[in-house]
C-alpha cells in the first residue's frame, strides 16, 4: 500500500501547510503548471515526485517532466496529463492517448477546479486536484491525499486552504 499526494497548478507557490498534509505520503504527483524550478526542487527534496509539465512551464521544467506520464503504482495504471478535461468533455490531446493503454486512474490539472468522478463509460477514476498556487480565480486552494492498495483507491482526503 502506498500513500500519494496529488496537486496541480502551483504557479510558483507551494503552500507550507500542504507539506504537512503530505508528510506521510510515499510519493507526490504534480499535474503541471509548476511555475518555477523552486517548486520542483522543494518537492523533490521532500518526497519522490512524478509529474507532467503544464502550459505555463518553462523549457527547463519541460526537460524534467513529460507532457504525459503513464505509470503503474501497486496494480493501478495511472495516466497523467495537464490539460485533460473530464468525463464526456476530454481534451483533444487526451483523446489521442486514452485508448492506447489500459487506464485505471486519469489525473489532470489546468482548470483549477477540484473534481473527482468515476468515468463510467471508460471505467476509470478521474481526479483533478484543483489548484494550490496563488494564481487563478480559485478562492480556496485544494489538493488530494489517498492510498493505493492494489487497484483500490482508499481513504481519499481533500486539503483546502483559503488563498494567501
Amino acid at each position: 500500500m502506498k500513500q500519494i499526494g496529488i496537486l496541480s497548478d502551483t504557479h510558483n507557490f507551494l503552500p507550507p501547510a500542504l507539506l504537512n498534509f503530505f508528510k506521510d505520503c510515499d510519493e507526490i504527483w504534480h499535474a503541471g503548471d509548476w511555475g518555477n524550478m523552486e517548486v520542483v526542487t522543494q518537492l523533490e527534496k521532500f518526497k519522490p515526485v512524478r509529474g507532467v509539465f503544464g502550459n505555463i512551464d518553462s523549457s527547463e521544467i519541460r526537460q524534467i517532466f513529460p507532457e504525459t506520464n503513464y505509470f503503474e503504482v501497486e496494480e493501478l495504471k495511472v495516466f497523467m496529463i495537464h490539460i485533460g478535461g473530464y468525463p464526456d468533455h476530454y481534451s483533444p490531446n487526451f483523446k489521442k492517448w486514452m485508448n492506447k493503454q489500459k487506464i485505471d486512474l486519469m489525473i489532470c490539472g489546468h482548470s483549477h477546479i477540484l473534481r473527482v468522478m468515476k468515468d463510467l463509460k471508460n471505467n476509470w477514476m478521474h481526479i483533478n486536484p484543483g489548484a494550490c498556487g496563488n494564481h487563478g480565480f480559485q478562492k480556496v486552494n485544494t489538493a488530494i491525499r489517498l492510498k493505493v492498495d492494489g487497484k483500490k483507491l482508499l481513504e481519499m482526503e481533500v486539503w483546502e486552504q483559503k488563498r494567501e
